[in-house]
């Protein structure tokens, strides 16, 4: 049952920013499409052309680095953030920009996005945030308005690959805390499921525990919310269950137990013990991990 949930368990693949774990502005849709271009030489290619926002503008005659100001100004506005990384103005980072550049107009309502030359030294800063230079360029990341990075596509993505980087609020959630290096406890429940509480019981004792309390995140999800449907068929949870599930995650998204029902803090500790040995499953490990082993 150790595994990395897809969507999840956002890895550094390809030299990507080594990470542990995969919103608004006004009526103005120009102000909304509008990018923010850190180099000209590349922007120059966009079709239709680039537009540079005022604010872009002064960023650009100090001499600023545009990439950390993008993020702020995206999460300010609630917005996700698309960050173009590129190297060289080779064809195929060329053909991947038109992709790019389709693509952008079509989430301009709930995202933003920045070309970032990896080369320019102002912008040194976010392309070792996220390791950059490590990676086969063009490469595009996608981050949620709380910082989460719910997608990476290096060297050749498509449009349906860049619009499904959107996560649900409470994936988005699980994503953030597993990047930042911590468990994480889902309780998928609601007010028609049984054992609501006693689900709880367990979960809310590991949060108290002080040597956990800073390193857990409990995240709630309703399995009724059309909204978080794709985040429970990751889980593989039914939306109708009846009874309270708990699913425990570990950085960068593995599934180290589950349970249904009542939990208790000796059994997510020792889920958490399982996992820090580098198995998520012990001797004559049941439901709560993985199916029983077979007698030979």
């Amino acid at each position: 049952m150790a595994k990395i949930l897809v969507g999840i368990g956002i890895v550094a693949a390809a030299g990507v920013v080594a990470i542990s774990a995969a919103v608004i502005s006004e009526n103005n849709s120009a102000a909304r499409s509008t990018p923010v271009v850190a180099d000209a030489s590349l922007a120059d290619t966009a079709k239709p052309a680039v537009q540079v926002s005022q604010d872009t503008r002064a960023m650009k005659s100090q001499r600023v680095g545009v990439g950390m100001a993008a993020m702020q100004q995206a999460a300010e506005a609630n917005k996700y953030l698309f960050v173009f990384f590129y190297k060289d103005d080779d064809e195929q980072t060329r053909a991947m920009r038109r992709v790019f550049d389709a693509t952008m107009p079509k989430v301009a309502d709930r995202a933003e996005f920045v070309l970032i030359d990896t080369t320019d030294p102002l912008e040194r800063e976010v392309v070792e945030k996220f390791g950059a230079s490590r990676s086969p360029m063009p490469l595009v990341l996608a981050l949620a308005p709380s910082g989460a990075i719910t997608g990476g596509f290096p060297l050749k993505f498509n449009e349906a690959q860049l619009m499904g980087a959107f996560a649900s609020p409470s994936l988005e959630k699980c994503i953030k805390a597993l990047q930042g290096g911590k468990l994480v406890l889902v309780s998928v429940q609601n007010a028609m499921t049984r054992f609501n509480s006693e689900a709880m019981q367990g979960v809310q004792a590991l949060k108290a525990d002080a040597r956990f309390t800073k390193a857990t995140e409990i995240v709630t999800v309703d399995p009724r919310d059309a909204a978080e449907a794709g985040f429970l068929k990751k889980l593989q949870i039914d939306p109708k269950i009846d009874e309270a599930v708990t699913v425990f995650l570990a950085p960068p998204g593995r599934l180290i137990a589950r349970f249904k029902g009542a939990t208790n803090k000796n059994a997510l500790v020792a889920a958490i013990q399982r996992a820090a040995s580098g198995s998520s499953c012990g001797p004559g490990s049941g439901p709560n991990c993985c199916p029983p082993r077979k007698k030979p």
